[in-house]
């Protein structure tokens, strides 16, 4: 179990929020820190990897559950 540094609550936002607020928090954040983003925007699926493909952020592990996505992800810098 990876210790979580931030955790986002993004439930009820719609495509960009999500990503806006992911990207705003990482900026904070050192490289090697693991962030939870829970999400219920169908989208996040194919944003969320978009974006750590852009910024080499390390998606460590995602789930499904009741309709809200779960991400955790090491920041890279």
């Amino acid at each position: 179990m990876v210790k979580i540094d931030v955790e986002l609550d993004c439930k009820g936002m719609y495509c960009p929020m999500p990503i806006v607020k992911l990207k705003k928090a990482t900026k904070t954040m050192e490289s090697g820190q693991h962030l939870k983003l829970i999400a219920t925007d169908p989208g996040s699926v194919r944003d969320v990897p978009a974006w750590a493909g852009k910024t080499g952020a390390e998606i460590i592990e995602t789930s499904e559950s009741a309709g809200e996505f779960v991400f955790i992800i090491k920041v890279s810098k």
